[in-house]
């Protein structure tokens, strides 16, 4: 079965756009703002935290560049006005870090002072390795200005624990996640335990110096030890919360977190490039082609 919705996820990936569309609906919240605002809202409605990303990254054009600048920070006016448990997630690449350094920072900042302006909160989403030190330059120039913001560490880099040490202390806000670009072994573990046993370490470290986690995960093993840790040593919930990308199946996982009081966040993707990050997507999980194409049939 594996194989078969392997090579599913294969013949997909080759196909015109519009064959894959079945196929990115369960993980994209539309292509417009107000398509993603209402998959915020009900979520909101639901329980549920959330943060927005437009989708997108290594853009290598000025203008375009800062117009999704623009749209950004249009996102935290309609969040505002709609009064919504929303925060945002920024790609450096996506606002002109493959352009340049003070491309990207100057971009963030006035993404940053609108959050300001609005008092909510921003994340920068971590890259591929090549661009680590440069997003990590990115948060460090911008937290002076407001320091309402956080920045995504990857359990899957040998340095990740190095730069928590460096950058972690009671106000600092991290997104810890494994890490979905291919790394070579130089600079990352390679093994699925080894990278989940680093993410542990990560979280602990993180609470060692009272310093904020978002635990995005949809490992269930790992979620179970993440609490076993979290239930034996009393943390804070104060001190993390759990986040999942929109659409992955969890088998009920999600609603019993928050019947325990944790907060959950559902990372909510919109924006005409779904295509892309449809098929990283499906690759990672190719049991969901067999899914989408099962229930396809049975209606």
């Amino acid at each position: 079965m594996l194989f078969f919705n392997s090579f599913i996820t294969f013949i997909i990936s080759n196909l015109p756009k519009g064959f894959a569309k079945p196929f990115a609906k369960p993980y994209v919240a539309g292509i417009t703002i107000d398509d993603a605002l209402s998959h915020v809202h009900r979520l909101n409605n639901n329980g549920f935290d959330a943060t927005v990303d437009i989708l997108g990254e290594h853009v290598s054009n000025v203008d375009e560049a800062r117009n999704i600048t623009a749209q950004y920070c249009q996102l935290y006016q309609m969040i505002a006005e709609e009064s919504l448990q929303c925060t945002i997630s920024v790609k450096p690449t996506h606002i002109g870090l493959n352009i340049s350094l003070s491309e990207a920072v100057f971009n963030m900042t006035a993404i940053l002072e609108k959050a300001q302006e609005f008092g909510n909160f921003l994340r920068i989403d971590m890259e591929n390795s090549v661009f680590t030190n440069q997003t990590f330059e990115i948060f460090e120039q911008c937290k002076p200005i407001y320091d309402n913001m956080g920045v995504a560490i990857q359990s899957y880099l040998y340095r990740s624990q190095e730069d928590i040490e460096r950058l972690a202390d009671n106000n600092f806000n991290s997104r810890i996640c494994k890490g979905i670009y291919k790394e070579s072994s130089s600079v990352a573990f390679q093994d699925r335990e080894d990278i989940k046993n680093n993410f542990l370490i990560l979280a602990k470290s993180m609470a060692d110096r009272n310093a904020f986690s978002g635990y995005a995960t949809h490992d269930q093993d790992l979620i179970d030890k993440l609490l076993d840790w979290i239930e034996t040593d009393n943390i804070s919930p104060d001190l993390f919360e759990f986040q999942v990308l929109f659409g992955v199946p969890m088998e009920g996982r999600l609603e019993a977190l928050l019947e325990k009081g944790y907060k959950v966040r559902v990372y909510v993707p919109y924006g005409p490039d779904w295509f892309n990050y449809s098929i990283r997507r499906l690759k990672e999980n190719p049991n969901i082609a067999g899914y989408v194409l099962w229930n396809m049939f049975k209606k």
